[in-house]
């Protein structure tokens, strides 16, 4: 990083002004972020959901998958890959021998042009489809809930309910 001009600039610059240091070791002591976690979150509908977040890795990117009695849609992207931006979507029924792949349309901007559809919605005011809409500022809440119920289950080797952090 400290090779380039650019990234000196963007990167090296503005530690003097904010204090993170964006060349530092992720392996010393005072580091208290996860590098590896998982989480099983069960809900009071009864849906449950395995999430596992990999955080020191040499690419980015996701695999997402949800499972009903029906069958299972798989979507896994790789991002920052040799040939770029890698995207396959499976629908898979169940006992189904050939899977078919849905093509994914191609994306000429960052994270898959996800981008540019939220600067849209959020500054913009362009109508979205329901399934683009912004979630509400409660769903948010309850995402970051979940979050610190993980962390917090992990440090005290027990399983955290929302309800034991916040009254709803």
């Amino acid at each position: 990083m400290t090779r380039d001009p650019r990234l000196v600039q963007l990167y090296v610059g503005p530690e003097a002004v904010d204090g993170y240091q964006r060349d530092g070791c992720l392996f010393k002591n005072d580091v208290d972020i996860y590098d590896s976690m998982s989480a099983l979150v069960s809900y009071s509908n009864g849906v449950v959901m395995n999430y596992s977040l990999n955080a020191c890795m040499p690419y980015e990117g996701y695999a997402l998958s949800f499972t009903c009695e029906k069958g299972t849609l798989t979507a896994r992207l790789g991002e920052r890959l040799p040939g770029g931006d890698q995207m396959t979507i499976t629908v898979t029924k169940n006992f189904s021998k050939d899977p078919p792949r849905v093509e994914r349309p191609a994306a000429s901007a960052e994270h898959g042009g996800g981008d540019g559809r939220l600067r849209d919605l959020i500054f913009r005011g362009v109508d979205m489809p329901p399934h683009l809409a912004l979630p509400t500022s409660r769903a948010g809440a309850l995402s970051c809930l979940t979050g610190i119920a993980a962390r917090k289950s992990i440090e005290q080797k027990r399983a955290i309910k929302i309800s034991d952090l916040v009254r709803l």
